[in-house]
């Protein structure tokens, strides 16, 4: 009979299923193995996958010293697992011990068990300087030159910086953002959304069952500010699962309509706008066939390559690549180009990706403007909104190192469209 599954080895599983097989964490956590194990189990299990992928390049400049070659994939992927526990406060026994089991079960690795625990009896010794001076992860082959283009090979260090910190959690308030903070803690940050002193569990926070607040990060809040107000307006939100900004529309008195292929994702959109007691209109339909206009205003949230939210989402530089970029960038153009038939004359369309990437922002909107000769962009506009971060083109560029010394944000891309010489909305 196979040992029951403990939260270590569900975590090398899904470990190695990501950066030897490219699979999603979303995933690898629906894996049966995962389900078996008890709600703490499986938040151990998934913190431990996050983290070893947070401190991959920390990890493997630590065990260099003490390994002649690299080994096989798993037992290299045991061996980052147990130093980023024992070098962020593990306990050292308990964390080679369980480690060593680890390769003892496995026929492939047995073979192994002494070289993980010679190995890591070393790293026990360690200082905790020496982790602290090791490099951060560094960005993939595929993505990391195109970001150096963009801006620079210094800003892109300052990016893996800030993806080498653990994210804060961020709401976005129905109202008084400042009683909000101070009742829970946090602190309302420049755009208006309330951040998170320290991580706890969500779902016992007050007013997480009365509906007050949504987790949202500030930066994915920022689309919606830049509408202006959108109270009694008919708004089409696109891609609109999981809601955070369906959310955001209706809590500011918009006529919602949110718009999304999967019946899975609005499934969850339903239920946290039962939640809030918020109320929008849900259709689960192709966004590129949807004809219901015209909308005083759309927003189009396109489906992108979520560079932007790698921070949050270690396990995607193991599971994009460049390939399927192209194929996104010819999605985002078609579904940019159908929105506009949907907007009313004097509407706006705010496009908006979670992305690093030019291609995926700025440069669809220069496109959208070559096609498009009576189409504008208009000022950005929204409380906080710094004017370092308005691009040439008009656009609003995030970075994930944007606000370090108050624990960063998503990187994002946003734009305001209108067609030249209407009468904008207030």
């Amino acid at each position: 009979m196979p040992a029951p599954t403990s939260p270590r080895s569900a975590a090398l599983d899904g470990l190695s299923q990501i950066i030897g097989e490219g699979r999603m964490m979303s995933d690898v956590i629906a894996d049966a193995a995962w389900q078996g194990l008890t709600p703490p189990e499986r938040a151990a299990a998934q913190r431990l996958v996050t983290e070893t992928l947070r401190y991959l390049g920390r990890a493997d400049h630590v065990l260099a010293p003490h390994l002649k070659r690299p080994p096989p994939l798993r037992v290299m992927n045991l061996l980052r697992m147990a130093t980023v526990e024992l070098m962020t406060g593990g306990a050292a026994h308990g964390v080679v011990n369980e480690a060593v089991n680890l390769a003892a079960r496995n026929k492939k690795t047995a073979p192994m068990k002494g070289l993980v625990n010679a190995v890591l009896r070393k790293i026990t010794a360690l200082d905790a300087g020496v982790w602290a001076a090791a490099p951060d992860t560094i960005l993939p082959k595929w993505l990391r030159p195109k970001l150096a283009k963009t801006w620079s090979k210094p800003v892109v260090a300052q990016i893996e910086r800030a993806h080498a910190m653990p994210p804060p959690v961020d709401l976005s308030v129905k109202s008084d953002p400042t009683a909000w903070a101070e009742k829970l803690g946090g602190s309302v940050l420049p755009t208006g959304s309330v951040r998170l002193a320290a991580r706890s569990q969500i779902s016992a926070l007050p007013g997480f069952d009365t509906g007050d607040w949504w987790v949202q990060d500030a930066a994915a809040a920022l689309p919606v500010q830049l509408m202006g107000d959108v109270a009694g307006a008919r708004v089409l939100d696109i891609c609109a699962a999981p809601g955070g900004k369906t959310l955001q529309l209706a809590a500011k008195g918009a006529d919602v309509t949110a718009l999304d292929i999967s019946d899975t994702r609005m499934a969850r959109l339903t239920e946290n706008l039962t939640r809030t007691k918020l109320a929008a209109t849900t259709v689960v339909a192709d966004a590129l066939t949807y004809t219901a206009g015209p909308f005083d205003a759309i927003l189009l949230d396109a489906p992108c390559s979520a560079t932007g939210t790698i921070r949050r989402h270690p396990d995607l530089p193991y599971v994009k690549t460049q390939t399927g970029i192209d194929d996104l960038v010819r999605l985002q153009r078609a579904l940019l180009a159908h929105a506009l038939t949907q907007i009313a004359p004097a509407g706006v369309l705010v496009y908006c990706t979670c992305s690093l990437l030019r291609e995926e922002g700025e440069d669809q909107i220069k496109w959208a403007l070559s096609q498009y000769p009576d189409l504008a962009v208009s000022t950005p506009n929204a409380p906080g909104l710094d004017p370092a971060w308005i691009s040439p083109e008009g656009g609003v560029r995030l970075r994930p190192d944007y606000w370090p010394d108050t624990g960063g944000m998503d990187g994002f891309y946003m734009a305001v469209l209108h067609r030249s010489g209407a009468a904008l909305p207030k």
